[in-house]
């Protein structure tokens, strides 16, 4: 019985130490026979990654979304959790999770027509809905909603600390790219 369990417990350890490497480092550090276990014991799922995010992308990309009562000059608003303002520092939030800021990361990982709360929330902002408006950070349009909303994807970067020191900026950002045209409800 104990070298049963012995076995077992050597074998599940090699496994996750195996998956561990596998996650952290180049996959040819982990012996051909090691992968061939993993791959013959994941229908079983004895080890794995243990988390939705085990590995995080370097970029982050981001929708800002921005209103505009002429169509010429817009405003961003900004958001309590998710990256925005360049010198804005990421705030900690576990165990809450944020359920917009939250759908948000994940519509901009995807196309507008994947996330279907998208227009939803612009059919919001252009209408003003208090419900919608107290899940911000700032309303930059106090007395009236704005006229057009549009949204665009930028690639967040985290500055370093030469670029930091220098601007005072936690983040970089690319040039854009379009996620969503200018809307209105007209």
């Amino acid at each position: 019985q104990i070298i049963v369990c012995g076995a077992l417990f050597l074998t599940l350890f090699s496994l996750t130490a195996a998956q561990i490497v596998l996650t952290f480092s180049d996959p040819t550090r982990v012996p051909k026979v090691v992968r061939a276990m993993l791959r013959k014991t994941a229908p079983f799922h004895l080890v794995n990654r243990y988390g939705l995010f085990a590995v995080m992308t370097k970029d982050r990309p981001e929708i800002i979304l921005e209103g505009s009562r002429d169509g010429v000059n817009w405003i961003a608003y900004e958001f309590p959790w998710k990256a925005g303002s360049l010198h804005r520092a990421p705030r900690w939030n576990a165990p809450h999770q944020p359920r917009l800021d939250w759908q948000l990361w994940f519509a901009a990982l995807r196309s507008r027509q994947e996330s279907p709360f998208f227009d939803g929330l612009c059919i919001r902002l252009l209408q003003g809905s208090p419900d919608v408006l107290r899940l911000l950070s700032r309303n930059p349009f106090l007395e009236n909603p704005p006229r057009y909303l549009r949204a665009t994807l930028w690639q967040y970067t985290f500055t370093t600390l030469a670029e930091k020191k220098q601007t005072g900026n936690y983040w970089t950002r690319t040039q854009p790219d379009p996620y969503m045209t200018p809307v209105s409800l007209d």
